[in-house]
């Protein structure tokens, strides 16, 4: 399966806890004001490149975790959950991902929920521009969550990721 990619950016230490490898996508509907990222709306701004060969950068460096970001990596739900599956099924890394969406809208979306489980940690909601708080660990707004995925899932109401733990 084939993804829209904007970047690959390896040992980035922005994007969550430790050195990651970010997956910058293509495509996101919600064109947030302020959004730090606006030429990743568009889905024909990125390379189209097989999950595959994205893994392949994610396995190269067997320390970093990883990063789905973007655009919106559920706009491309299938393509991301495959990735994220083969990830899982290669090494033990953690997956975090952001989204413009919030968790329980994903999860009545079929795509997105199977994208759901096997995500680590979601950064989910929209970034709002008169929300923006600099002093924010992995977040841009004060409305945007970071959710413990696996917890959430398994215990049917949302546990927020405690960063404490992260460290």
């Amino acid at each position: 399966m084939k993804l829209s990619i904007l970047d690959i950016v390896e040992d980035t230490t922005v994007d969550g806890p430790g050195f990651r490898t970010a997956i910058y996508c293509a495509g996101c509907p919600n064109a947030c004001p302020g959004c730090h990222n606006p030429e990743s709306w568009n889905i024909r701004n990125g390379k189209m490149m097989e999950t595959d060969e994205v893994l392949a950068y994610v396995l190269a460096d067997e320390f970093a975790d990883v990063t789905f970001s973007g655009g919106d990596p559920m706009f491309q739900a299938d393509g991301f959950a495959e990735l994220a599956r083969k990830i899982k099924a290669n090494s033990s890394k953690s997956i975090w991902c952001y989204t413009g969406y919030r968790y329980e809208d994903l999860l009545r979306r079929p795509q997105q929920a199977e994208l759901l489980r096997w995500i680590d940690v979601l950064v989910d909601g929209r970034f709002v521009e008169t929300l923006k708080d600099p002093d924010l660990l992995f977040r841009g707004s004060s409305n945007q969550r970071l959710i413990d995925v696996q917890q959430s899932l398994a215990s049917g109401e949302i546990r927020l990721h405690q960063l404490e733990n992260a460290f």
